[in-house]
């Protein structure tokens, strides 16, 4: 009686028995193996994200880009489309330096003073079908400019410019010479204030005569 109670019993407790689970899987949806590509150097990049990357930048405006050039010439025989600037003062004397030549081949004296110009600002004349700038760095011929009226007087002419579809302006070396300013920061201030336009700055500079 009694062993037939105990079979009885572990017929009962097989039934209960919890049974080993089969391997859990790590995911659901397993992600398909990504696809890597070799490196120049034979090791492995990261995986193809589908992204190229480019040192190249490209324009989303239509601009074509600023352009800094100096060349060895003649300003005045500059392509006949440029536009010309240089620098004056407000009382519009222009009695020295090149701003005589361009007194002389452009006139306009009296069209300028109407013009009420203040340092910092610029004159204009249109001769031809281009501009002449007259860039204001200065209230008195005497005195000499600093490089914030220079900016100031630059970042002017490129309103006009961009305004009136300008694209190529020659100067001279701008406020060198008898204004005295040093050529290496007036380039730093010109690239600084034209950096975001597409003009193409040509800068004319005296060919020295071979003795």
């Amino acid at each position: 009686m009694f062993c037939a109670k105990v079979r009885h019993l572990c017929a009962t407790m097989d039934k209960y028995l919890i049974k080993k689970p089969a391997a859990a899987t790590t995911n659901e949806y397993p992600a398909k193996k990504q696809k890597t590509h070799s490196s120049a150097s034979g090791g492995t990049d990261e995986p193809d994200s589908g992204i190229v990357c480019s040192s190249a930048s490209k324009s989303t405006d239509g601009k074509k880009g600023f352009e800094f050039k100096e060349v060895k010439g003649d300003l005045f025989k500059c392509p006949a489309s440029h536009s010309l600037a240089h620098c004056i003062s407000e009382d519009i004397r222009m009695g020295k330096g090149i701003a005589t030549i361009f007194k002389k081949k452009f006139g306009g004296v009296e069209d300028l003073k109407k013009q009420g110009v203040k340092t910092g600002s610029v004159a204009v004349l249109k001769r031809e079908g281009r501009f002449i700038y007259y860039l204001i760095t200065k209230d008195k011929y005497w005195q000499k400019p600093t490089y914030d009226s220079l900016q100031s007087t630059l970042e002017a002419m490129v309103q006009h410019c961009e305004s009136h579809n300008v694209r190529h302006l020659s100067m001279p070396c701008i406020g060198c010479g008898l204004d005295g300013l040093k050529w290496p920061t007036v380039t730093d201030v010109i690239k600084q204030v034209f950096k975001e336009t597409d003009i193409k700055v040509t800068v004319y500079k005296i060919e020295q005569k071979k003795k």
